[in-house]
């Protein structure tokens, strides 16, 4: 039996509080790096900022309603709810996944 961290009914959540999640690039790149991987801890992730740092993006994640976490012994990995947010919000993830990235001049 697999237990979960507490997350949001996604039907509580609004457009707001997920794009905002998103706007952050560390954790849009953690959410595309989770679409790459699947799952993932935040020590398995290639991040240029520390563990840490990684973790505190993750659970604003998980608050938000992208992804959810459950306990694995000592380890927290982490997934996109992608199936619940296509419910919720159709198209939104991979619009936002799909994105070009800004040019850098």
């Amino acid at each position: 039996m697999e237990t979960w961290l507490a997350q949001p009914d996604l039907d509580e959540i609004d457009v707001g509080t997920v794009l905002s999640a998103l706007a952050d690039p560390t954790r849009l790149q953690i959410v595309r790096l989770l679409d790459v991987l699947g799952e993932s801890t935040c020590t398995a992730l290639d991040l240029p900022v520390k563990v840490s740092t990684v973790s505190h993006h993750v659970n604003i994640l998980r608050h938000s309603g992208l992804v959810s976490t459950r306990l694995d012994g000592n380890a927290r990995p982490s997934r996109l709810r992608r199936d619940e947010l296509e419910r919720r919000f159709p198209g939104l993830l991979t619009s936002v996944l799909t994105a070009t990235p800004p040019r850098t001049t």
